[in-house]
């Protein structure tokens, strides 16, 4: 099985076929003697001829039954296979064979007693007369046609230009207990492959781009469905494993066709309903409980959209805040894609008086790569822009959406800072080993500061967040599980702890403490930076926290007891330091964290994708955080404290719009696909955080208030 990865949207695991409308899947069957002979049908396996089966409603609330489709049953769950493996089994003389044909009866069995299951179940094979007995009788089959490892598939990864312009990483997500992971040490340029040595699902991620997914289904031949394998690992909380079954394995499968499949990305409208209702390939699915049971899911498409309540109404999003905003905001739509350039991408500017999509940098004129993350001068002459997906910063005009310059920087550069008090300019390389210093305006590269020590694997640093004296940087380090505080001046660093793949940082106004957002651990980490600072459950200050966001969650059960998060990405602290919002795209949700006692109050809802966040002045006072998704073409704004008590409890969704553009937006490039989608950096303007509001200029400072311009001594104001 081979993956080229790619620049492009949904097909950033590329296969060079698509599979139900995701180009990243694929799938292989684990090679057995006397089956070799054996053609593989993909079209088949996948029950590609039966795509009618797709998001068949219910009726009068109940799913239609296996038996009621009107379609060749033996060929929706995949026995037609499953018999002609089992005759090739037996060879020429398999007709005299007694297992051979008991085999082929309990086949034919299974098909009638599953005419009366619906076809949206997880069917217990224990619960049908010859589930089991089948089982059995498969494995005698297959000492008939033993495995042949020698022949495993393999899966191999190219990363090379064209279709990839910087380094990407590999790393195994989900893989079945006996075969072996793949991680290299750094983002490369080459080849790699992995051996997919036993029947079940294989996923893969990139650590850079990590919404960057391949998955292979490695089926064995001798069993109904495809198989996920008995028991799994993956990726999360350090590494973890469990039955095939498991909720958090159909979390992870969900978010991969969402992910890597365009037709299920949310598409709302500002004026009118829409619906929504996610595909899944209909094939039959084996997979085993806690007990190492069979459970044989008919329909995949049907079990996921009952299991996760799917086929939606999407509300007009007609709600926009009472009170505007101040100056405007800067939402990195990185999945649009236009009609002068290759890559994909655009920054889109939001008017926050009347909250419309006033313009669309695309610059074609330098096929600008995955624009993801911005930042601004000073003076707020320029925005800064990484190219996620290339090597360079971009700089344009913030008021006529001009290119200035653009500079190399290294592989991958994803956020951008600026210096209080120099107003240089800080990127992190995200598939390095640095952050880069610049001059103001991005003129020329002044230093690197390195991440690691001497000796060590690149960092990989991802979104790094700078103190308000600007002497001080944290940067988290997905390729360590770690971070790196720097002393700024010196360039001196020091490690510390976080959990699995931190991928955000947000510090506090007085740089007290930072919080780190650990993609794969399902956690926040609280450092502190000057004294124990971060609070535990108990009300002590210690100088470590970990938040476990799945502290509700049962990962085999799905049972909760609260609300939860995964998969948490940025994480800013608002100005005044009284709330953390963590953007959850597993969950689609928001978490809000107080910062006095360190523990999430409540979670927000948010969409598919949930991203980017980023705090901006609500006129009058206040706040108001934005958030965008990768997978919907939304822009959510929160008041993080709409009573203005200090008390975060009452934190609310305010308003909601759309990205796209539209009649009156002035653009560089005319969109001809995913129109407001790819919601990633968020940069409010004027910049409000604290070192950076002071410097505000005398325009913007004389639409904030006295607090906001003094956000931790608001006594001042008194």
């Amino acid at each position: 099985m081979q993956f080229t990865l790619t620049d492009n949207q949904g097909a950033w695991f590329d296969t060079g076929a698509t599979l139900f409308g995701t180009r990243s899947l694929g799938v292989a069957v684990t090679p057995r003697t006397k089956l070799a002979s054996l053609p593989l049908n993909t079209d088949t396996l996948l029950n590609g001829d039966l795509g009618g089966l797709l998001n068949l409603p219910l009726l009068n609330g109940i799913a239609p039954l296996i038996g009621s489709l009107g379609v060749n049953v033996n060929s929706l769950l995949n026995l037609d296979q499953l018999n002609s493996a089992v005759d090739a089994a037996g060879g020429l003389l398999g007709f005299l064979n007694p297992t051979i044909q008991r085999a082929k009866t309990q086949i034919n069995q299974l098909s009638q007693q599953l005419l009366t299951v619906p076809d949206s179940s997880a069917v217990p094979l224990g619960s049908l007369p010859v589930g089991l007995d089948l089982m059995r009788t498969l494995n005698e089959v297959a000492a008939l046609a033993p495995a042949d490892l020698s022949l495993a598939p393999k899966a191999k990864f190219t990363v090379a230009a064209p279709a990839a312009a910087s380094a990407h990483s590999v790393t195994s997500l989900i893989w079945p207990v006996g075969a072996q992971p793949i991680d290299q040490n750094s983002a490369f340029i080459g080849n790699a492959e992995a051996d997919l040595t036993e029947p079940g699902l294989y996923a893969w991620a990139c650590k850079i781009h990590p919404y960057m997914l391949g998955a292979v289904v490695v089926d064995d031949p001798l069993t109904p469905g495809l198989d996920f394998g008995k028991k799994l690992n993956v990726n999360v909380k350090g590494g973890i494993v469990v039955p095939s079954s498991a909720d958090v394995v159909q979390e992870l499968v969900q978010k991969f066709f969402r992910i890597t499949t365009p037709d299920n990305w949310q598409v709302y409208s500002n004026t009118q309903t829409k619906n929504w209702n996610p595909y899944y390939p209909p094939a039959p699915i084996l997979q085993y409980d806690a007990n190492e049971q069979p459970v044989l899911i008919p329909s995949l498409d049907a079990y996921y959209n009952s299991k996760f309540n799917e086929g939606v109404t999407l509300p007009a999003l007609t709600q926009r805040p009472s009170v505007p905003g101040v100056g405007e905001l800067w939402v990195d739509t990185q999945m649009e894609k236009y009609a002068g350039k290759a890559k994909s991408g655009a920054a889109t500017k939001v008017d926050v008086q009347n909250w419309t999509v006033s313009r669309k940098v695309a610059l074609p004129q330098i096929n600008l790569n995955n624009p993801h993350n911005m930042w601004s001068d000073r003076d707020g002459k320029y925005i800064y822009q990484t190219e996620w997906f290339s090597d360079r910063l971009t700089v344009f005009d913030r008021t006529t959406g001009k290119l200035v310059r653009t500079i190399q920087v290294g592989p991958d550069p994803s956020h951008v800072m600026t210096r209080t008090d120099t107003d240089q300019i800080h990127v992190a390389i995200n598939a390095g080993n640095a952050v880069v210093e610049l001059s103001p305006g991005a003129t020329q590269i002044d230093r690197r500061i390195l991440v690691q020590g001497p000796g060590e694997t690149p960092a990989h640093p991802h979104a790094h967040w700078m103190s308000a004296d600007g002497h001080i940087m944290v940067t988290p380090n997905v390729n360590h599980d770690n971070s790196t505080i720097v002393d700024v001046p010196s360039g001196s660093i020091q490690a510390a702890q976080t959990e699995q793949l931190p991928i955000a940082t947000g510090m506090m106004p007085d740089s007290s403490k930072y919080y780190v957002a650990n993609f794969l651990g399902q956690s926040v980490s609280c450092i502190s930076l000057d004294g124990p600072a971060c609070h535990s459950d108990s009300g002590t200050d210690v100088g470590y926290k970990a938040i476990d966001l799945w502290a509700n969650y049962d990962m085999v059960t799905g049972a909760t007891t609260g609300g939860f998060g995964g998969l948490p990405i940025q994480i800013p602290v608002s100005p005044d330091g009284n709330v953390v919002l963590v953007a959850n795209t597993l969950t689609s949700n928001i978490a809000v964290i107080d910062t006095k006692t360190d523990k999430v109050i409540k979670y927000l809802p948010c969409d598919s994708g949930c991203h980017g966040i980023n705090f901006g002045a609500k006129r009058g006072g206040g706040y108001y955080a934005y958030a965008s998704s990768k997978f919907a073409n939304t822009l959510a704004v929160i008041d993080p404290d709409p009573n203005g008590d200090g008390d975060p409890a009452d934190a609310a969704i305010v308003g909601k719009m759309v990205l796209d553009s539209a009649a009156g937006t002035t653009a560089d490039d005319v969109v001809t696909g995913y129109n407001g989608m790819g919601g990633q950096g968020v940069l409010p303007y004027p910049i409000v955080y604290n070192g950076w509001v002071q410097n505000a200029t005398p325009e913007m400072a004389n639409q904030l208030t006295c607090a906001q311009l003094n956000p931790i001594n608001p006594g001042v104001c008194q």
